[in-house]
């Protein structure tokens, strides 16, 4: 490998990912950005070298984790003046022990909030453009309220697999290079999230301007016909609001925080008595 160092960001989607790869990328030496190909690359890799093609028979662990290695360091070859790389992408979260195996010294972090705000936010999105349908619904998706967010719950789509990749990942034996870190705490406190933030991966603190936060990618939301998904505001702060999903939607995705209790995990949590610490 190069000299460069790789940390991840995955978690659940509207949770502020983005917004922490925004704020990351404000340090020179660090680059951070919203999903990346670099999964998709991984785990394409990882499937044609398996026993599906049969001249991995050829192929020893040696050479497979030499290739999957290369496909971080020469995705981000083009960077030399970034000595840290934080790659985004949901799917890290199932990855945790190739991730440990193939770089140890990575970690984690993995930003959350509660599922209902997480279905709220996603419907907020589509009701700002009525004219489009988005690609992430299939036609019998869009109908309704409910059909939307039933179809975006199912284990294999955007909020259902990266609930259930992170819960795996979260009970499971390389939880302690997780950092779960909740959206409200990130937006209301920045700079005590990023402080622990930076002491989990073991880095000097940079100091980040809060107040000019920039970021948009307006090509990929603009195809995906969510304009303004990845867009994040100036200032970081939270703007609290009334809910738009009915009661009985709202309470059906409320109460899915599972890392609200620690007992079983070794996973690392920003709590809000943490972020209070001075």
């Amino acid at each position: 490998m190069t000299g460069k160092s790789f940390h991840f960001i995955s978690g659940l989607p509207r949770s502020g990912s983005t917004l922490l790869a925004a704020i990351l990328r404000q340090n020179p030496r660090f680059h951070a950005s919203m999903t990346s190909p670099v999964a998709s690359l991984f785990t394409s890799m990882l499937n044609t070298m398996s026993s599906r093609n049969e001249a991995s028979l050829f192929i020893t662990d040696r050479q497979r984790a030499r290739l999957v290695k290369g496909i971080f360091e020469n995705f981000y070859a083009d960077f030399e003046d970034k000595e840290l790389i934080f790659d985004t992408n949901r799917i890290w979260s199932a990855k945790l022990p190739a991730l440990s195996q193939l770089l140890p010294e990575s970690r984690v972090i993995c930003c959350v909030r509660n599922v209902a705000w997480i279905m709220d936010s996603f419907e907020r999105m589509i009701r700002r453009n009525p004219l489009l349908v988005s690609k992430m619904f299939s036609e019998a998706d869009v109908g309704t309220v409910y059909t939307r967010l039933e179809a975006m719950a199912h284990p294999n789509r955007i909020v259902g697999f990266a609930w259930s990749a992170l819960k795996e990942a979260y009970y499971g034996e390389q939880a302690s290079s997780m950092l779960l870190v909740e959206y409200d705490l990130l937006a209301s406190s920045p700079e005590k999230t990023l402080k622990l933030i930076y002491e989990f991966i073991g880095e000097d603190y940079f100091e980040h301007d809060f107040n000019n936060v920039e970021y948009n990618e307006e090509q990929f939301d603009e195809n995906l016909g969510l304009p303004g998904l990845h867009t994040v505001r100036k200032k970081v702060e939270l703007k609290t609001r009334n809910t738009i999903l009915p009661p009985d939607l709202f309470e059906k995705y409320d109460g899915m925080s599972f890392w609200k209790d620690q007992t079983g995990s070794r996973a690392n949590v920003i709590s809000k008595a943490a972020s209070n610490d001075e």
